[in-house]
């Protein structure tokens, strides 16, 4: 994987263009991007974009093929969004949890004639509401949500609930429900390494505590 630095004008160091965590502790090289039919789209608040040592949405656009990342707060009219979801080819859907949630625990979102789009909102709780509610071309859509029943490795960065999970550890979840379902082909092996860049950040993190 080809790497850039650029410089942090904050910090006064190198950050890796790619994961854009300090050249120091870049996790590149532990990453393994999966192919996966689902296309996933990761809308992440400018707030976690300016994290670069803990935020794992970039992981994630790194790990997986069929990806990519913006940026922003308000998706309303922003083309390339639009584009996505007006295109009669997709069936598009918004990860997040709703009383009308469809449940992927026990539901296949895949059509036979469509191609799933999932959004993935990479922020806060408070600051995925706020991008729904600014983006009401998102919020329009199906919703899908799961339940698990595993704790976060992200020990040093406070959860609001026992229950919530990092952008990276919630992706692997949704990945293993596809699978489940045969909406994926994916290995145990590569499911089970897909956290590997995750893990040794953290470890790397509780290092230099």
């Amino acid at each position: 994987m080809s790497k850039k630095a650029i410089s942090d004008v904050h910090v006064k160091r190198d950050v890796c263009y790619d994961c854009y965590r300090p050249s120091t502790s870049c996790m590149c090289e532990h990453i393994t991007p999966l192919e996966t039919h689902t296309r996933f789209v990761i809308l992440m608040h400018p707030k976690e974009f300016r994290k670069t040592k803990n935020g794992t949405g970039h992981f994630t656009n790194l790990s997986l093929h069929n990806c990519e990342l913006h940026v922003g707060i308000d998706f309303s009219h922003d083309e390339k969004i639009n584009a996505i979801i007006s295109d009669p080819d997709n069936a598009c859907y918004v990860i997040y949890p709703s009383a009308t949630s469809i449940n992927l625990n026990s539901t296949s979102i895949v059509k036979p004639t469509k191609n799933t789009v999932l959004f993935l909102i990479d922020a806060t709780w408070p600051c995925s509401r706020s991008i729904l509610s600014h983006s009401p071309n998102l919020d329009a859509l199906d919703k899908v949500s799961f339940t698990h029943s595993k704790v976060s490795a992200f020990f040093f960065k406070q959860q609001p609930k026992e229950y919530c999970l990092s952008t990276m550890e919630s992706t692997l979840c949704v990945l293993e429900l596809l699978n489940t379902h045969k909406d994926e082909n994916l290995s145990q092996e590569r499911l089970d390494n897909f956290l590997t860049p995750f893990k040794k950040m953290v470890a790397y993190q509780v290092s230099c505590t």
